[in-house]
């Protein structure tokens, strides 16, 4: 029981000591003043004895009651979720957001989280409510956004925990909804890719070339000037990257702006390119932009000169030849995907990791590589041709070779899978046909 005082008093809960006082609010609802009591965690019993606890409460009273924020709702015990979102967790957390990405997540945090809680007081937010909110976002909303919501949740709580707003973690353990909606896996073949490309003019073949090649992200494609390009190493390097109307000095990762090997036949179309280009700029009267003269200009410039538009170009030429060559889907990110998946047999996969210059592995091999069921039925018969040794080899036992020995057959029977997996990485096989350890 807490003991009183005329400035509040002090409650000792588990190990922390908290302090309690009685406050004139207003009342969002009708906008009167109400008298309420406000909680006030003033810190943990073998840091502060109860007399301590008090006089630290008194100063927060007079810190609280002195110092007016014009926002009556803004005291301890009584904040709104979008008003800890937007005055406490987003200024630490947007100064360490580049600005385009900033604008996205808190789009997203707007969106999914405080249309939904803004009016509600942190305090009185429990784990119920947000996990049936999770459930619910998982009906509609993609795989990666109810991952992105559900980490959200759980740092803005901690961070209202950790600046003392409330004295428990509702988001601590709310579970990721078991059904979440299937992440697009399409995967494309080379027949599909080859006929993409047979169907395009010389910039735009040059273009996806380009992309189904060295699997660029777009930002990159088309912020490639002439500059970048050295015909004499056939290679390119990346020194910038477009995004919404602005070109950016930096790319998605560190290791985004490099110089990277190009096939010298590309390296050739591109020399070829650069001769045609020039000629239609000088035909041009009105040609704004600089021209393939200019190390400034763009390797792929749009019509007033400038880099084309990500969105423009995935609708007017990869959304129109999927459509007219019935493929299932066509966008930079499926061609970075399929090309992730078929050059597992052309490299290994830190040669692959390299192509798409990803920072970690795991990227590469279990978000960007899908298993082909082909591939996966042509490992499982390379795997039982090994073990049986179907086309003669040492391994094959006639009707009159020895049994192994029960010591042999113990260690084959403990090293099977062991061998398995062995086998299955030298013939490149699909990482889907084992799901066990």
């Amino acid at each position: 029981m807490g003991i009183s005082h005329q400035k509040g008093w002090v409650r000792l809960r588990g190990k922390k000591w908290y302090g309690y006082f009685r406050r004139t609010e207003l009342d969002p609802a009708n906008s009167q003043s109400k008298l309420n009591v406000a909680q006030v965690i003033l810190g943990t019993k073998p840091e502060m004895s109860k007399y301590e606890a008090r006089e630290k409460l008194e100063r927060e009273i007079v810190r609280l009651g002195g110092q007016s924020t014009g926002d009556q709702s803004v005291v301890k015990g009584a904040v709104t979720f979008e008003w800890f979102v937007n005055n406490r967790y987003l200024p630490l957390k947007e100064t360490d957001w580049r600005e385009e990405t900033a604008k996205v997540k808190k789009h997203l945090i707007q969106a999914d989280l405080v249309d939904t809680f803004a009016d509600a007081r942190l305090e009185n937010i429990d784990k119920f409510s947000l996990q049936t909110h999770l459930n619910r976002l998982a009906q509609t909303r993609s795989r990666d956004r109810v991952l992105q919501v559900r980490a959200y949740l759980q740092a803005i709580f901690a961070e209202a925990v950790d600046q003392d707003f409330i004295g428990k973690d509702p988001a601590r353990t709310i579970k990721v909804p078991a059904h979440l909606k299937e992440t697009d896996k399409t995967v494309l073949s080379w027949d599909q890719l080859r006929a993409v490309l047979s169907r395009l003019g010389r910039c735009d073949r040059i273009v996806l070339e380009l992309e189904m090649t060295n699997a660029l992200r777009p930002s990159e494609l088309f912020g490639l000037k002439w500059k970048c390009f050295d015909p004499a190493t056939s290679s390119i390097k990346i020194e910038e990257t477009t995004y919404k109307g602005k070109i950016r000095p930096w790319g998605k990762t560190k290791g985004s702006l490099a110089t990277i090997p190009i096939a010298s036949d590309l390296a050739e179309e591109l020399q070829a390119w650069r001769i045609e280009c020039r000629e239609e700029q000088r035909q041009k009267k009105h040609w704004q932009g600089p021209t393939a003269d200019d190390p400034e200009g763009f390797i792929f410039p749009a019509r007033d000169g400038g880099f084309i538009d990500t969105g423009n170009y995935r609708r007017r030429v990869l959304h129109k030849f999927a459509k007219e060559l019935e493929l299932p889907k066509l966008t930079f990110q499926v061609i970075r995907r399929t090309v992730a998946t078929l050059a597992r047999k052309k490299g290994d996969i830190k040669d692959v990791q390299g192509v798409l210059r990803h920072s970690r592995t795991a990227t590469t091999t279990d978000v960007y590589m899908q298993e082909l069921p082909e591939g996966v039925r042509a490992t499982v018969n390379s795997i039982h041709q090994e073990l049986t040794q179907k086309g003669g080899g040492n391994g094959d036992r006639g009707p009159g070779a020895s049994k192994p020995s029960a010591k042999k057959a113990k260690v084959l029977s403990f090293g099977t899978r062991k061998l398995v997996r062995q086998i299955a990485h030298e013939r490149g096989g699909s990482k889907a046909i084992f799901s066990g350890r």
